[in-house]
């Protein structure tokens, strides 16, 4: 699967990505999963996978899109791997 294969509507539907990429940046602590192609996803760990998604919202000067990009990023390389 390549990365935009996750991304089509039948594996990841985009309400279900912005609903956890949302839950996500609300609350960091509280356990957030996504489900694709029957496996659960673990949005932490998708991004403590990331170094870059890391980086992205460690920054005091990253904009609100960068970060939700970034986690969202994070979220389809997970899907992926």
């Amino acid at each position: 699967m390549i990365g935009g294969d996750a991304y089509k509507p039948k594996l990841i539907p985009a309400e279900e990505i912005d609903a956890a990429v949302s839950a996500y940046l609300t609350n960091r602590a509280a356990p957030t999963t996504v489900t694709v192609d029957g496996r659960r996803i673990d949005v932490i760990a998708a991004v403590l996978a990331q170094p870059y998604t890391i980086e992205v919202l460690a920054r005091a000067d990253a904009t609100p899109m960068q970060k939700r990009q970034a986690v969202r990023t994070a979220i389809l390389l997970a899907a992926i791997g």
